[in-house]
């Protein structure tokens, strides 16, 4: 019998306790992976529409870099407030400010006269996105102890859903009406949608929408760190793997136009990416189950590293969809490994705080990384140093995951039906 992870909410009642990796918490499952599919819009439809804002504000293609910046920074810092609100109050109230942010903000984007109001509502559409990442993730954590890692990537997954579904959609919706239309669309559309889930899963949780960790398990691996220590080391990691992250995920459009392919065939290879990037993280969530969360993200970063080199060799339009589809499949369960590193060895009441500044760093890094590759291709008028970059920040990353490794050879306490429980 598998005892449940939360006390009742309310002390005097005795509803049915709700049961990890029940049927009930796949249900949820699926309900969360379907907002965070429709929430992460805003991540992938900077990325299509970045040649034709610069075209419209006669912009350099490092200024227009900046929404996708500030984007990613409003998606970190939201994910840490979004997640002290999960902790304290639920998901359900962090979904709702977001589901507000996202809707107005993308009205406002395609309402934007000149770059600096586009590029500032980008980082309001940020804001909006951040719940449906970190937060969630941490709030699918609680529902599984068996396959807690698996069920994470699953969450997490949304984001590349998201990446696989949208780009060609917000292309075409450029193509046919524009990209201000085609964002106030997107507003409207989403905050609907994602209102009616939301809703759904509240219904769902009942009165285990805010938690009680009072019987929570202990962290099962033992670093021999303190948590804000490990907190610290997993967030210049996670800039690190996401700096190299950035180049492909950011620029691939925009590449592909200047290799005169056409920013049409930038959107496949970046859908194709993200597609490939699905099978990637719940791949690794199954691994993770099996090797731990730190074992994984070593598995993926390296692999990361791999593919980052091929950009540098290769431009053929055949090699650039071979590339971006095995750079998807490679790098796909880097960040989720990070949260499941967080519930690995760190206290369940600061899961979703916790996970959100460690994914905060990792948008930074994303950010940054989307930012400097636009600078370096201004300065070069090539993409060449740019990857070059991105496989030098991917090494700090290996480096700091192999340190991690060796005192979790040394410290992890292995109990229970896996490694990663």
């Amino acid at each position: 019998m598998v005892l449940p992870v939360h006390a009742p909410n309310h002390p005097g009642q005795t509803p049915d306790a709700f049961t990890p990796d029940s049927r009930q918490a796949w249900v949820r499952l699926v309900i969360a992976l379907l907002i965070g599919s429709i929430g992460a819009v805003g991540m992938w439809a900077v990325v299509v529409v970045i040649p034709v804002v610069q075209t419209e504000f006669a912009a350099t293609r490092g200024a227009v870099s900046l929404a996708f910046t500030l984007m990613m920074f409003g998606f970190g810092l939201g994910g840490v407030i979004a997640g002290k609100i999960t902790d304290r109050f639920g998901i359900v109230p962090a979904m709702a400010i977001s589901i507000a942010f996202l809707g107005v903000s993308n009205v406002l984007a395609g309402l934007s006269g000149q770059l600096w109001q586009f590029v500032t509502a980008y980082f309001f559409i940020g804001l909006g996105t951040s719940a449906t990442f970190a937060p969630l993730m941490a709030e699918a954590s609680h529902w599984f102890e068996r396959y807690r890692g698996l069920a994470v990537t699953i969450v997490a997954s949304g984001n590349y859903v998201a990446g696989a579904m949208w780009p060609p959609i917000v292309s075409w919706g450029t193509q046919d009406i524009g990209w201000r239309y085609t964002h106030i669309g997107i507003g409207i559309v989403c905050a609907g949608l994602m209102t009616v889930l939301v809703l759904i899963l509240r219904a769902q949780m009942g009165r285990d929408t805010v938690h009680d960790h009072a019987n929570a398990p202990p962290p099962r691996v033992d670093l021999r760190l303190s948590t804000n220590t490990l907190t610290v080391l997993l967030s210049i990691a996670s800039i690190s793997c996401c700096v190299a992250m950035a180049m492909p995920q950011v620029h691939i459009v925009a590449y592909c136009g200047d290799l005169g392919y056409g920013v049409a065939r930038g959107a496949e290879m970046l859908s194709l990416m993200m597609g490939c990037g699905i099978v990637s993280r719940i791949g690794s969530g199954y691994l993770a189950d099996k090797i731990g969360g730190i074992y994984t993200l070593l598995v993926g970063s390296l692999a990361q590293g791999f593919a980052l080199v091929f950009y540098l060799f290769f431009d053929s339009l055949t090699s650039l969809y071979l590339i971006s589809a095995m750079f998807g499949l490679f790098q796909g369960g880097i960040v989720p490994s990070y949260a499941i590193i967080v519930r690995e060895a760190m206290p369940a009441s600061e899961a979703a705080t916790r996970v959100g500044i460690v994914i905060f760093a990792s948008v930074f890094g994303m950010s940054f990384g989307g930012w400097v590759s636009g600078v370096i291709f201004d300065a070069t008028g090539s993409y060449a140093a740019a990857f070059a970059n991105g496989v030098a920040w991917n090494a700090l990353n290996i480096g700091i995951v192999v340190l991690l490794l060796i005192r979790a050879r040394t410290g992890s306490v292995k109990t229970g039906p896996g490694f990663a429980t």
